[in-house]
């Protein structure tokens, strides 16, 4: 029988600008409130960003987190996944802070440096709520979205080994997965492996069908039975690719990080509502959703009483 499917919702994350949604969640109450209302709807992970709540922008400091993490951990029973992606521009340092203080269940890792380019949607607006908005997007022309290789094994040894943090590996390209394999022959990590297949982003792989199958392939080839997989896609492809991962026995990722729409022209409300669209979808093709129990058990973590939130 399919295993159930987990859904991963990334619930704010560091792209989007509070110009371009007012449902982005930005402060603390409203990203502790998103975040559960996203476990509620189906979610059994939480992909989290802090955000600076008078402004929006992206902020990787520990107590920006800590004004929401708790509440999140009282409100629902969700794995908790703390990004050490950061906001465009922090160094590795600043990326792992808020992680290293929480010592979370799951965290992120880009398992490499690409092109990370935000400055096309500058386009799509004339005004701005912040002055810091159109700027951000902007140094993203000539911006490199650094993870070398001692960027991943300053990470898998001071979060992975140290905290017992598991992570959610995020692959952009075809070369993220060798990286990620590399790592493993080190012995920097241990399976099963989370493998987060990522599509769409300006930068990174192309939203097509022939690349997921591609990825997937590889995947297999390198990791054999020592992994899970999940699909994200960026905008408009969200709910097509996320489709696709689950008919495929995959897992996949929603969320206003990765989109703001809930179909063409609608933004989505919440996050909640996305979560429930694709469980809908999934739920319809005869699968079933994993709960948070389900997750923990599959991916081997470490378990909620032993965060320090």
């Amino acid at each position: 029988m399919a295993k159930p499917v987990i859904i991963t919702c990334a619930v704010t994350g560091a792209i989007h600008t509070p110009t371009m949604s007012p449902y982005l969640p930005v402060t603390p109450s409203e990203i502790a409130a998103s975040a559960v209302g996203a476990a509620e709807a189906g979610a059994s992970i939480l992909h989290l960003h802090a955000r600076d709540p008078d402004n929006g922008r992206p902020d990787g400091r520990p107590e920006s987190f800590m004004s929401f993490l708790p509440r999140v951990k009282q409100g629902c029973d969700a794995v908790v996944n703390i990004t050490t992606g950061g906001g465009l521009g922090m160094t590795r340092e600043q990326r792992l802070r808020a992680a290293s203080a929480a010592s979370p269940e799951m965290a992120s890792l880009n398992m490499g440096s690409i092109n990370f380019g935000l400055f096309p949607l500058l386009d799509k607006f004339d005004e701005w709520k912040f002055d810091w908005e159109p700027g951000y997007l902007d140094n993203t022309r000539d911006f490199i979205f650094r993870n070398t290789y001692a960027d991943i094994e300053y990470i898998l040894k001071a979060l992975g080994q140290e905290h017992g943090t598991r992570f959610e590996y995020e692959c952009y390209d075809l070369g993220h997965l060798y990286n990620l394999a590399w790592a493993v022959d080190q012995g920097w990590a241990e399976p099963p492996f989370f493998i987060q297949l990522i599509f769409g982003v300006f930068g990174g792989a192309g939203a097509e069908l022939d690349h997921l199958l591609h990825f997937h392939r590889t995947a297999e080839r390198l990791f054999g039975d020592s992994f899970e997989w999940s699909v994200l896609a960026a905008g408009r492809h969200q709910m097509r690719f996320a489709t696709q991962a689950a008919m495929m026995g995959g897992n996949l990722r929603v969320g206003l990080e990765d989109s703001l729409y809930i179909g063409p022209g609608a933004k989505a409300k919440s996050n909640a509502e996305q979560v429930a669209k694709i469980r809908t979808i999934v739920e319809s093709l005869g699968l079933t959703v994993a709960t948070p129990e389900e997750a923990r058990n599959r991916l081997r973590l470490k378990g909620a009483d032993r965060v320090a939130f």
